[in-house]
């Protein structure tokens, strides 16, 4: 028992000052509930608050770094006055998802809709802070960031991922995008889409593993595309189920068909590759 306790100490000692979950959870929930009320449970009333509010987020986000020097190489302050000014852009980008999320869903019935019950919009949300995050340097927090929302939404999006403007998730269930995924503007995809790497050796860690979507793309779900070469041409559309592992041009279609060809129901399986234009 004695060297039980001795392993339990010694993890402790290693990690004295590491940053909780609960306590990155709970930065990205007061951030989120500051740049959209929808999530805050108090409304905020006078310009004066919200000035209050971020300086409160800002100093925080400054505890953080200052406690854990491993996780950045630059001084803390500067990287938390650099997130802090950066942040009007995400909250910016973040409105525009909204927008595209909106337009490009039926069902949606307003923009308070979203925010309060989409699942696409909670991910993204998180994406676009984690990202700004990591383009500053900081390791792990990130991460942290993106899982939380992972497990609250079941899309798994990288902070490191490159992800355009006008970003539509729609239900968004099992949907996987990887660390070196690039994905351009107005694009949509749907639930269970994988964007991921046809390696997963660690010596690949490196290199650009995983696809780049271009804009306008449509991905339909339970879609598969993998690979670092692997570049999905402008305006194309990814039919459901879809198993992709190289390029395909601007303005394709591509879809699996099942042909029936007998009375018993017996089929036969293929890919459909067609240009836009045909």
């Amino acid at each position: 028992m004695d060297a039980f306790v001795n392993k339990i100490y010694r993890s402790h000692q290693a990690c004295p000052q590491c940053p909780s979950p609960k306590v990155i959870q709970n930065f990205f929930d007061e951030l989120l509930a500051l740049l959209f009320p929808e999530f805050a449970s108090k409304v905020l009333e006078h310009p004066n608050e919200v000035e209050a509010k971020l300086d409160q987020l800002q100093l925080q986000l400054e505890q953080i770094l200052v406690k854990n020097k491993h996780l950045h190489e630059k001084d803390g302050l500067k990287i938390t006055s650099d997130f802090f000014q950066g942040l009007e852009r995400v909250f910016d980008w973040v409105h525009e998802d909204i927008d595209a999320m909106y337009e490009g869903d039926p069902a949606a019935k307003s923009k308070t809709e979203i925010i309060r019950s989409y699942p696409g919009f909670y991910a993204i949300a998180a994406y676009r802070i984690a990202n700004l995050l990591h383009y500053l340097g900081i390791s792990l927090i990130p991460r942290m960031i993106t899982e939380y929302a992972h497990s609250r939404t079941g899309i798994d999006i990288h902070p490191n991922a490159q992800i355009g403007r006008k970003f539509c998730i729609d239900h968004g269930t099992g949907i996987v995008i990887g660390e070196t995924t690039q994905i351009g503007q107005n694009v949509k995809i749907y639930q269970g889409v994988t964007l991921g790497a046809l390696s997963v050796a660690k010596e690949d860690a490196d290199k650009k593993r995983h696809p780049t979507i271009e804009d306008e793309v449509v991905i339909y779900a339970g879609a598969t595309i993998l690979g670092g070469e692997t570049k999905i041409g402008r305006g194309s559309i990814i039919g459901g189920n879809v198993w992709l592992t190289r390029s395909i041009p601007a303005g394709s279609k591509i879809y699996y068909q099942t042909n029936f060809y007998d009375d018993n129901a017996k089929t036969t399986d293929m890919y459909v590759l067609k240009s836009k234009s045909s």
